[in-house]
């Protein structure tokens, strides 16, 4: 098979986010043991629409694992291309025509295109992104859930990919469904390429799996990867068993479901009774075994004849392991069929965004076409091609990590935007002529609004516990927009009826529930608007204010009528752009704090006991434990903070934390000692020198980090530096290497 990126590469990858978050969402709710074939029948009869009306779908290990376990690959490839433009940038013999040559020739040149993943890469990502006990994957006890048994073995010094292996685990173990549930990523940055997908996919799961499970990633991956090239589903099922052993279990269940289909095309059901009773959970050990679950796939997709919305509703109705099934055929036939054929039913609840479980919070909220647009962008570098221009410009504008960008040009993308009243107001998606060019829009709609009602339009840059119906895998969230960034967001208005309206910039803190304007009202008549493709743009520009230690958790406009008595005002806004950037400077009060999802915000912790104390943050631990907030990819940085050390000898601040495994640590270490360390799996003393400090002592400490200098202040004098260059960028946090109890805060963390 030819590798070949088609020309609707970002839409199909956006698809296939969208149509995988929709089966995890559709199945879940039945995944239980409880919920057996015969029990969803007889209580749900044919499925049709989602079972359960979420609010906001908390967070599943089948969205966590694919976006996680990814990044590895993900940062290799744009530090790559930023060293490149670097380069390329600094050489001024280079003519702007070399410059300018096609990507395809300067990846092939520069060997972009020839970046390999190991299995230790994928092993460092678990050890660095997952919460031990909490979120990420189900932690259900060593040699009992596969996940918990490798995170342990990699924890305790045992190497991927023996972390996984039958060998070590348990041929059971091994060979349950995670193995492919966790990489549908893989297909997508490896579109018309199967092998290279299955060989990716395959190296990501031996971390966790062995055997059948290796089986599973490699046909699932290597179907997502056909699914963009390839018209009809049996074409790619049967490329997806060309690249698994054709004497393996795995290949025997799809062609088992295959035969059967072919001649009982027209009956699922009796072909999911054929796999309950030739396949079924009784004949293979262990909790979820990737078998059956595998035949359930290769039913879903034959008999779904062609619809995403049959794949995933039979995917659910077969029972086992919904979500993960569901999940997976969602993916591939989100690929297959495109963004048409996903129903405004099941799209819009989904609306652009996902809520993960990973440790830093930061990342916890996925924008599903932001994301979309750097896994296309590592598609085409890896298949040596250039980036088109317009995912280029979009990412360079915002990469949901360092500034966030909404251009709302991918078909139907809403990007999380929401509305404060769904009866008054509506979005949409819309496509429209604008300044002489096809543009994505917003469509903001007010209707029938009398004089001083008003409503809202935002983001959502930060999630409380009672947005969420239950707690699925413990989400932890940091805030993705914080005081001191900027915002713009660039609109036209329509006005249908009515005199005049106003409309405001204004963000919500999420501790008082406050709305705060932030910007002059600006008023627009209505008589004085015309068709939407001579609109007058207007731009909204404001910094996210200072909130005395809380955040902000919508951000967005206002819209009010301010017609006259007996008059009432219709229309809409089109939004052409909402963006977020800058340096961030903020307080931390611990008063204004919650402890949700086992953790207290903003902070993800990892390891230790924490508490609110008043306006202070308590750790109690007899081992490493530490708390992380902040923004992912922020790189010069400060947090201050004042510490009272209580017992032990070890109380310190963290800066550039990537994980749990990599950061700067400063602070007090060991009796009259202070001491700087880079922590890089495993920690290394940069600097120590001696202070003086006693239990019970009130300390003014500062951890910062500016270009390659990591500096300790106490009590406003630097007191310790190191050089470094390992960690360029991260979380900020405090903590402790060994037994302590320690009180920290409020703090005060400035992005620089």
């Amino acid at each position: 098979m030819a590798n070949h990126i088609p020309e609707d590469y970002i839409e199909r990858v956006y698809a296939g986010l969208i149509g995988k978050n929709i089966g995890i969402r559709l199945g879940a709710p039945v995944e239980p043991a409880i919920w057996t074939y015969e029990r969803i029948r007889d209580v749900y009869g044919e499925v049709s629409s989602y079972l359960k009306p979420y609010r906001n779908f908390a967070a599943d290990d089948d969205a966590n694992g694919p976006v996680y376990f990814v990044r590895p690959l993900l940062e290799k490839v744009e530090e790559a291309l930023k060293a490149l433009k670097l380069k390329a940038l600094k050489d001024e013999e280079l003519k702007k025509n070399q410059r300018n040559e096609t990507q395809n020739t300067a990846n092939n040149e520069k060997g972009l295109n020839q970046i390999q993943i190991q299995p230790s890469d994928i092993a460092k990502a678990w050890l660095n992104y997952a919460r031990e006990g909490a979120g990420m994957f189900w932690w259900g006890g060593y040699g009992r859930s596969t996940e918990h048994t490798a995170y342990l073995n990699l924890k305790n010094g045992i190497p991927a990919p023996e972390s996984g292996s039958a060998r070590r685990n348990s041929k059971v173990v091994a060979e349950q469904i995670g193995g492919q549930i966790f990489i549908d990523t893989w297909g997508f940055v490896w579109p018309g390429n199967p092998q290279k997908a299955a060989q990716f996919a395959a190296s990501a799961a031996s971390v966790s799996h062995d055997g059948e499970g290796l089986n599973g990633a490699r046909f699932i991956a290597g179907c997502i990867a056909a699914a963009f090239c390839e018209p009809d589903i049996s074409i790619v099922m049967d490329i997806g068993l060309s690249l698994i052993p054709p004497n393996s279990a795995y290949a025997a269940v799809i062609q088992a479901v295959k035969q059967f289909y072919k001649t009982n095309p027209d009956n699922w059901r009796l072909c999911q009774e054929y796999l309950i009773a030739e396949w079924g959970y009784d004949k293979w050990p262990g909790l979820c075994h990737i078998i059956p679950n595998a035949g359930v796939c290769a039913l879903a997709l034959l008999y779904g004849r062609g619809s995403f919305s049959r794949t995933v509703e039979i995917a659910t109705m077969c029972g086992w392991d919904t979500d993960c099934n569901a999940g997976n055929v969602g993916t591939i036939a989100g690929v297959l069929y495109g963004l048409d054929a996903l129903p405004d039913h099941y799209r819009k609840p989904i609306n652009d965004s996902i809520v993960l479980s990973g440790l830093p919070g930061a990342l916890n909220v996925l924008d599903l076409p932001t994301f979309a647009r750097r896994l296309a962008a590592v598609g085409y570098v890896l298949a040596g091609e250039d980036v088109p221009k317009t995912i280029a410009e979009s990412l360079e504008r915002g990469d949901g990590e360092q500034a966030i960008y909404f251009d709302f040009r991918l078909s139907g993308s809403t990007h999380g935007m929401r509305v404060s009243d769904p009866v008054r107001f509506g979005t949409c998606h819309r496509t429209l002529e604008y300044k002489g060019a096809q543009q994505g829009a917003l469509e903001f709609r007010f209707e029938r609004l009398i004089r001083e009602e008003s409503g809202t339009c935002f983001f959502k840059p930060f999630y409380r516990r009672y947005d969420f119906d239950d707690e699925r895998y413990s989400p932890v969230f940091s805030p993705i927009a914080r005081p001191g960034q900027h915002v713009e967001i660039a609109f036209c208005v329509e006005c249908w009826e009515g005199q005049r309206i106003g409309i405001e910039g204004y963000v919500r803190d999420t501790w008082s529930r406050k709305e705060i304007i932030t910007t002059p009202t600006i008023f627009i008549e209505a008589s004085k608007e015309q068709a939407s493709e001579s609109m007058e743009e207007y731009n909204l520009s404001f910094d996210i204010p200072g909130m005395h230690g809380s955040f902000a958790d919508e951000i967005g406009l206002k819209l009010t009528s301010f017609s006259g008595k007996g008059k009432r005002d219709s229309g809409r806004l089109l939004i052409h752009h909402f963006a977020i950037e800058g340096k961030a400077c903020y307080e931390i009060d611990l008063s204004k704090q919650a402890i949700e999802f086992g953790s207290i915000t903003p902070f993800s912790h990892e390891g230790g006991t924490w508490s609110i104390e008043g306006s202070r943050l308590q750790l109690m631990t007899p081992a490493k434990a530490a708390s992380y907030t902040g923004g992912y990819r922020v790189g010069d940085q400060k947090i201050s903070t004042t510490i009272t050390p209580q017992a032990g000898d070890c109380h310190m601040l963290v800066v550039r934390a990537k994980g749990a495994q990599q950061a700067y640590w400063g602070g007090l270490d060991g009796k009259g000692k202070i001491a700087l360390y880079r922590q890089n799996f495993g920690f290394e003393k940069m600097a120590e020198a001696d202070f003086d400090w006693a239990y019970d002592m009130d300390i003014e400490m500062a951890l910062e980090a500016i270009g390659k200098d990591i500096s300790l202040w106490i009590d406003g004098q630097k007191m310790l530096e190191a050089h470094d260059e390992a960690l360029k960028s991260g979380m900020v946090g405090c903590g402790t290497l060994r037994a302590s109890r320690t009180l920290f805060g409020p703090f005060i963390v400035e992005e620089l």
